[in-house]
């Protein structure tokens, strides 16, 4: 069985594009605006076209 890397190579430079800050949290979508075609396909997964429902 190979052993797996747990560590960089010793030549490795971190890109300049990259951070040590965390990534943001993400903001919490506005409750108050109304669907106006029924359930959110963002939250239940689900696209209605012509009363079919297509998940991708």
């Amino acid at each position: 069985m190979t052993q797996r890397a747990t560590r960089r190579p010793a030549t490795f430079e971190k890109p300049a594009h990259w951070s040590d800050e965390p990534a943001p949290r993400p903001e919490k979508a506005p409750e108050d605006e109304a669907d106006p075609d029924g359930l959110s396909p963002t939250r239940y997964g689900d696209w209605v076209k012509k009363g079919i429902a297509i998940d991708f």
